[in-house]
This record gives structure tokens, C-alpha cells and sequence, in this order.
């Protein structure tokens, strides 16, 4: 599956931005989906992830509460709705996608638990 994030951009510390990532070759539906994010001189971080089948979703500690993670299936296009921003949520935002087998939730967090990956998008918090 081939992914391209896009929405990134500068918001103010309390502000909302909302993230895309379309998906060609294989649909969301299909596939366990994750948003990750790396600032410099950090490893690459888990934000939250999205059943194909159920569309259950599971968040990061960090971001419970504040993000959301929602699809669109018509469209074959995910959304993280980032709100109440921080400027440690600062970093460049990765979407990225099973093959098609199920990652248990134990191991949505891992980086190879998902086999492709989408250029990333820069989100930047700042006043």
C-alpha cells in the first residue's frame, strides 16, 4: 500500500490541526493503520492506531484525550483531529500500514509492526 500524509503545518500552543493520510493499493479497511511522529534526536514515537475491520482505535498516553482518529471509507483516507496542541507535540507526523495482517494491540506501538510507510508531515506548536 502507498500512503501520503499531508495537513501539517505551525499552530499556537491550545490550537487543533487536522492530519490526512490517503492510501492507494489497498484500502483502510483492510489494514491496521498508526500515526507515529519523530522530532530531531528522538526515536520515532507512537501516536495511536485504527482497526481495518472494527475501526476500533488505541492512543498513546501522551495524546489520549486530545487526538482522534477517524476514516474515511468512501475516500480510502485516515485523520488524526489534533486538539488542545502542545508544543512537545511538535515533530514530523508518519502514517503507516499492516499488509493486511492483524498487529495485536500489544504491538501497535512497534515501528515493524507496519509495512509501508508514508512521507511525513511536519506539525509544528509554537507561539
Amino acid at each position: 500500500v502507498q500512503l501520503q500524509a499531508s495537513g501539517g503545518g505551525w499552530v499556537q500552543p491550545g490550537g487543533s490541526l487536522r492530519l490526512s493520510c490517503a492510501a492507494s493499493g489497498r484500502t483502510f479497511r483492510g489494514n491496521t493503520a498508526g500515526w507515529f511522529r519523530q522530532s530531531p534526536g528522538k526515536e520515532r514515537e507512537w501516536v495511536g492506531s485504527m482497526r481495518g475491520g472494527t475501526s476500533s482505535t488505541y492512543y498513546a498516553n501522551s495524546v489520549k484525550g486530545r487526538f482522534t482518529i477517524s476514516r474515511d471509507n468512501a475516500k480510502n483516507v485516515m485523520h488524526p483531529q489534533m486538539n488542545s496542541l502542545k508544543p512537545e507535540d511538535t515533530a514530523v507526523y508518519f502514517c503507516a500500514a499492516s499488509d493486511g495482517s492483524r498487529i495485536i494491540v500489544s504491538e501497535m506501538w512497534r515501528v515493524r509492526s507496519y509495512d509501508s510507510w508514508g512521507r511525513g508531515t511536519l506539525v509544528t506548536v509554537s507561539s
